[in-house]
C-alpha cells in the first residue's frame, strides 16, 4: 500500500493536514494558490514538496468540502 501524501497527527501543526514528512499544511498550499502563486513558484519555495503532493492537497480539500455541511457566506452589507 502506498504511503498517503496528506496526513494529520495531533503533534504536528496542531493536527492540521500536512504533506507527509513535512510541516507544510494543506491550508498553506491553498493560500499560496489563492494568492496567485503558481505550482512552480510553490515548488521552488518549498523544495521538499512535489507536484503530486500539491495535487493531493487539492484533492484533500475537495473531499473535505464535499461533506454535507452548509457553509454560510457573509452577506454584503451594501
Amino acid at each position: 500500500m502506498d504511503k498517503p501524501l496528506i496526513v494529520s497527527h495531533p503533534n504536528i501543526m496542531m493536527g492540521k493536514p500536512v504533506v507527509t514528512g513535512t510541516r507544510i499544511t494543506v491550508e498553506l498550499i491553498l493560500e499560496k494558490l489563492a494568492a496567485g502563486e503558481t505550482i512552480d513558484q510553490i515548488l521552488a519555495a518549498h523544495p521538499r514538496l512535489s507536484r503530486e503532493a500539491i495535487f493531493a492537497a487539492l484533492a484533500f480539500a475537495r473531499n473535505a468540502l464535499r461533506a454535507d455541511v452548509i457553509y454560510p457566506l457573509a452577506e454584503d452589507a451594501a
